[in-house]
């Protein structure tokens, strides 16, 4: 399938999911991140989900991180540009929805993509080569080519690979894991 059908196919699975579904899968999926060799890291940057997309709830990832006295950084969107500015999440860091219902932070501390050594991904689908699908903007492959080169890329996911994505391009940025709320899959 090619990322368009993928696209639809994935969004409609996601709207069937209940309320109870999601919280559960995203606390299963909190969990297997326990088990990577990741948590000796400093900087995490994570997405805060957008809750009419059904997306994997971060909130258990959040507490995770806390629980680790781990620098969080989450990311303001610019859309005329397709790129993201980050910033270092806070006990003070204001959080307002976009026109897109994107949780961002209104302003705060700026870190560098550069400084990032883990980045949590959204994602709709994924493939058992590590290549994602996403909305298609194009805002995270802009994002993790500005990251330093032995950054860990994590997509997570409700549901399991696809065998193959047919129309990867050359920008596209693999993941180096995939988690689901039931496996693991290092790519």
């Amino acid at each position: 399938m090619n990322k368009k059908e993928l696209r639809k196919k994935y969004k409609t699975k996601r709207e069937k999911l209940t309320f109870e579904e999601i919280e559960d899968k995203s606390l299963a999926i909190a969990n297997q991140l326990l088990q990577l060799d990741i948590w000796d890291k400093t900087y995490y940057h994570i997405f805060l989900p957008i809750e009419e997309q059904k997306e994997v709830n971060t909130e258990y990832i959040l507490q995770i991180l806390a629980g680790k006295d781990k620098e969080v950084v989450i990311s303001k969107s610019n859309f005329e540009t397709t790129t993201m500015t980050h910033f270092l999440l806070t006990d003070n860091t204001k959080i307002k929805k976009n026109k897109y219902n994107i949780p961002e932070p209104i302003d705060g501390i700026e870190v560098p993509s550069n400084k990032i050594d883990v980045v949590f991904i959204p994602l709709l689908a994924y493939d058992k080569q590590g290549n994602r699908v996403g909305y298609g903007k194009g805002f995270y492959d802009t994002f993790l080519k500005t990251c330093k080169p032995d950054v860990i890329k994590i997509g997570l996911s409700f549901f399991e690979p696809e065998d193959c994505i047919d129309d990867i391009h050359s920008n596209d940025i693999k993941l180096d894991y995939c988690i689901t709320n039931f496996v693991r899959l290092m790519l």
